[in-house]
């Protein structure tokens, strides 16, 4: 899991202007490999939808992965023939591969891919792309395990897919439904945060994307589908499902331990509604007790656990101290990643230092119980003494709550809230983005880079575009672009003060888009198949 660079934080969503021009509002992906019998078909089926439904400029990428037949032929011949079509070549498999490569490059504000085989209903990619375009969500996904969605497709794959979507919420705590179907869309502004912190090149991408952007806060969109199998697909099951679970072992140990820094994705204060203050409702307080209780519950059963085994083989005091300290330093860590949400290991040792102080207390309740126990009986049951235990550690768990929320953890988000909301305010910089964590990332910056040590996309890829059929790459194409919306839109040139600081805006305004003409009668394009 990439740990090493983080663009930045995410700017605050918003709506995309209706009047864009110049460069397309949508970028679909259609990765191949050895696709020439499917890829003619389904570019041209795409196209003309998009054509008839879709209210703002768009454009078809095919990321062609590396085929050995003709479909890099086929790829170019389209990219030559249609407008809105361009190819890219990549000499390496993988779709994650091929979306990183092709994500990262493009100007277009929203992301999408969907399968060649176009299984799933193009009926609902204005639905998928919608909410994004809106400043909605922040990811789409088409869900093949909705309730309202229609699938045909054999007993096997069904019981794989649900399978593998069973494992995810029982071992990531996922809750999107479906995370395997080639039907998803992304903002750009999002995958520029969230690329570079994605490690898998293959089918995998998806899930672990997906894991990322919900452990981040970022909100899932889910649009149910009608979907049919493609009973020639080339998927390798078993060899997909191996690599799946690799790959959630290993992002689950990088949630376990702390290494993401999910705290850098989180979008700015005042785009959540919950970050507004409410009087006399502490931030969190519902959320904190249901934590600490489940975390009590079972540290109460841990240390009574460890007591009856140190019991056996000494007193009753060396063995209530030595229970007591293992399940304290048990009980901190659990309430420090589980509680009150403190990732990383900074500050871990100083936590567990204060914990240990507020064992001290614990150790002289239940201590003190002990003693007044043995006091009123020379030879108590070990039933009684269990009892008096878990009296004494009730007591304690009231008073090591409020230690933990008031000392050990306390919260700071109110003060950092404030300190962003006056920063914005006075014009200067939001504390958060000044962390030395990088800077906000915007639609105007730079594209996300790929992993660390790898060549970039102008160096691993070859594009094709439709205007003059030469290779080009995507930085040209969309500075010719911008110097044809410049001439036929001209801005008055804006000098800076020398002590004002300027943030680009998130997506600037465009002139009209031209009117498409009256749309036809639909049909439905599955009987063409």
């Amino acid at each position: 899991m990439r740990t090493d660079h983080c663009p930045g934080t995410l700017p605050a969503r918003e709506h995309l202007p209706a009047a864009w021009a110049g460069t397309p509002v949508l970028d679909v992906v259609v990765p191949v490999y050895n696709e020439e019998k499917d890829l003619r078909p389904c570019v041209r089926r795409l196209h003309e939808h998009l054509t008839r439904t879709f209210p703002y400029a768009f454009r078809i990428t095919i990321a062609d992965n590396a085929s050995t037949d003709g479909t890099p032929l086929i790829a170019a011949d389209l990219a030559l023939r249609i407008e809105e079509v361009r190819s890219v070549r990549l000499e390496r498999k993988g779709r994650g591969r091929a979306l990183r490569t092709v994500w990262s490059a493009s100007d277009a504000p929203v992301l999408a891919y969907m399968d060649v085989d176009l299984s799933t209903d193009l009926n609902a990619l204005l639905p998928l792309v919608a909410p994004l375009i809106s400043g909605h969500s922040d990811v789409a996904i088409g869900s093949r395990l909705s309730r309202s969605a229609r699938v045909v497709r054999g007993a096997k794959r069904e019981f794989v897919s649900r399978s593998y979507n069973l494992i995810l919420r029982g071992s990531l705590q996922a809750r999107f439904s479906d995370a395997q179907c080639g039907f998803k869309a992304i903002r750009r502004d999002v995958a520029q945060v969230l690329l570079p912190l994605v490690e898998d090149s293959g089918w995998f991408f998806d899930t672990e994307l997906l894991v990322l952007a919900e452990r981040a806060g970022l909100r899932i969109h889910e649009v149910p589908v009608d979907w049919v199998d493609d009973p020639d697909s080339s998927v390798h099951i078993v060899r997909t499902a191996t690599e799946d679970l690799k790959g959630v072992w290993r992002v689950g140990r990088a949630l376990a331990t702390g290494a993401l820094p999910l705290d850098r994705l989180t979008r700015p204060f005042g785009d959540d509604p919950r970050d507004r203050a409410l009087a006399d409702v502490p931030r969190g307080l519902a959320r904190q007790l249901v934590g600490f209780c489940a975390v009590g519950a079972l540290s109460t059963v841990f240390y009574l656990l460890l007591y009856s085994a140190f019991r056996s083989v000494t007193g009753s005091q060396l063995a209530n101290g030595l229970a007591l300290l293992v399940s304290a330093v048990a009980n901190t860590a659990a309430n420090r990643r589980l509680t009150f949400r403190v990732r990383g290991r900074g500050g871990m040792v100083r936590h567990q230092a204060q914990g240990l102080v507020v064992l001290a207390i614990g150790l002289a309740l239940t201590s003190g119980s002990l003693a007044a126990l043995g006091t009123a009986t020379s030879d108590p049951a070990h039933s009684t003494e269990l009892a008096v235990l878990v009296a004494a550690n009730l007591a304690a768990t009231v008073l090591r709550f409020l230690l933990f929320r008031a000392w050990v953890f306390p919260d700071r988000g109110q003060g950092r809230a404030v300190g962003d909301t006056v920063a914005r305010q006075t014009g200067g910089t939001p504390a958060r983005a000044a962390t030395g964590h990088g800077a906000t990332a915007h639609a105007s910056g730079p594209a996300a880079p790929g992993p660390p040590g790898a060549p970039s996309a102008t160096q691993t890829a070859t594009w094709h575009g439709a205007a003059s059929g030469a290779p080009a790459s995507p930085s040209g194409q969309a500075a010719s672009r911008a110097a044809s919306a410049a001439g036929s839109a001209p801005r008055a040139p804006q000098t800076p003060q020398p002590d004002t600081p300027v943030t680009p805006p998130l997506f600037p305004a465009r002139p009209p888009l031209p009117s498409r003409p009256a749309p036809q009668a639909d049909h439905d394009p599955r009987t063409s198949r």
